[in-house]
């Protein structure tokens, strides 16, 4: 596809020119992958309108930043209005673009990280300069657009100053770097009206214990969250404050693995009340647990703020960052979203990228598209699932003996291990129970 570049293209302009805004119809012939076939924005299910509990937004770093690098060969991946500088105009340029592909989706969220809408300068001053002029282009296209900030985070891992850690570097002069940089991106997510503020500590972890003073880089990290719930609360910034888990790249070890990880972190360091979790299912895949896992764990604890949705690649072992398209893990994710209430303030972030060889702009439309529907999908399964209670009624005769006797003692910590000795003396050896794991396998399969 051939894309006229134009300086002066606006929301209203031709980045994309041959794709209209993205409708939605059931009825188009199956090769047509520019229209969505399950995602219908007014459509209620259970109580709400998809819009309401998708809450869909695009990342600005993979698809506006993305040019295809990977760890053998360069970009293969350019945009007719990116003219590859870190200018910026080349900023404002991809900006511009950016809105128009939110606008042609018809999502109502996007997020970004402070450096990949406004470059660096050769001070701390300056690069917070140019970070207000792309502010002020970003407020001027979110009021014209009405697309909103679920939320804003600061990169603290690509610049080589980063090269120890932000929050934990063995080096104070860098973690007050850090520090500030966070200062000016909580300013500028409470100016653009971010719901959300996101840490994701890529270089908080370590590659040797030998070299490593692992309990000085924890407290380290925790004093670092201090100064930035105490910020926030001197701003009046209202947004949720969200750590996001990966148990590792680029670190060997990262030190926020997994949810239960940054849970006992939090918990640790009695900063639970100001936290909760953004989960990337990639980043649960490479810690070795199911897609669901993460999201299941955060959201029983209350913890569940908000999902980077996305998937990767079981046969790989890094963060291939891939759009999610399988229905079923989908269908789990939102049955576990549906039984908390919804993700809001959160939502489900596009932390994805096309692939290296898809280099056409229709691609980066086909898989948001292709992802929004996933889970669309996996919202009306998950409904239907919860309304008819089959699976609710399954798990819970599993559970059936805790629901009395001693064992509501038990779960209600008024039991006794003598009581347990008296019980067992009466009742004699327990018989094994089946778990029927292929019972509710089968039942998840009857609906996706």
């Amino acid at each position: 596809m051939s894309v006229k570049k134009s300086k002066n293209s606006t929301p209203n302009g031709d980045y994309f020119p041959g794709i209209s805004k993205i409708e939605y119809n059931p009825k188009a012939p199956m090769d047509d992958s520019l229209v969505f076939r399950h995602y219908n924005a007014s459509q209620v299910v259970h109580g709400k309108t998809m819009e309401e509990w998708l809450r869909f937004s695009v990342c600005f770093w993979h698809s506006f930043r993305g040019v295809g690098l990977d760890p053998f060969g360069s970009g293969t991946i350019t945009r007719p209005w990116d003219d590859g500088s870190d200018s910026l105009e080349a900023a404002k340029q991809r900006m511009r673009a950016g809105f128009e592909f939110f606008s042609k989706l018809g999502v109502k969220y996007w997020t970004f990280h402070d450096r990949d809408i406004a470059p660096e300068g050769n001070n701390l001053a300056s690069t917070n300069a140019n970070l207000d002029i792309m502010a002020d282009l970003a407020e001027e296209l979110m009021q014209k657009t009405g697309v909103k900030l679920l939320w804003a985070t600061s990169n603290l891992f690509s610049n080589p100053r980063f090269m120890l850690g932000a929050a934990t570097s063995s080096d104070a002069r860098v973690t007050a770097y850090a520090a500030a940089q966070v200062k000016k991106c909580l300013d500028v997510a409470k100016r653009l009206g971010a719901e959300n503020f996101v840490f994701w500590g890529g270089r908080e972890g370590y590659n040797s214990l030998l070299n490593s003073d692992v309990k000085q880089e924890l407290d380290h990290m925790a004093a670092f969250f201090r100064m930035v719930v105490a910020y926030k609360e001197k701003i009046g910034f209202k947004g949720q404050l969200l750590i996001e888990p990966k148990p590792k790249e680029p670190t060997r070890h990262q030190y926020d693995y997994d949810a239960q990880t940054v849970m006992a972190f939090l918990h640790e360091y009695g900063l639970s009340d100001h936290f909760k979790l953004n989960i990337e299912p990639n980043h649960t895949t490479l810690a070795g647990h199911c897609y669901e896992h993460d999201v299941v764990m955060a959201s029983i604890y209350g913890k569940l703020g908000s999902i980077d949705a996305n998937t990767g690649s079981p046969d790989l072992g890094w963060d291939t960052d891939q759009f999610p398209m399988d229905v079923k893990s989908a269908t789990l994710i939102m049955k576990t979203v549906i039984e908390q209430g919804g993700l809001a303030p959160g939502g489900l972030n596009f932390d994805a990228k096309v692939r290296r060889d898809s280099n056409d702009l229709r691609d980066l439309f086909i898989g948001h598209i292709a992802a929004m529907d996933t889970f669309a999908r996996g919202l009306i399964n998950a409904s239907k699932i919860i309304e008819d209670g089959h699976l609710a009624k399954s798990v819970a005769s599993r559970y059936s003996t805790w629901a009395g006797g001693l064992g509501a003692k038990i779960a209600a910590s008024k039991a006794t291990l003598e009581d347990c000795e008296k019980y067992t003396l009466e009742e004699g050896h327990p018989t094994p129970v089946s778990a029927h794991q292929e019972h509710f396998e089968a039942i998840l399969n009857n609906y996706v």
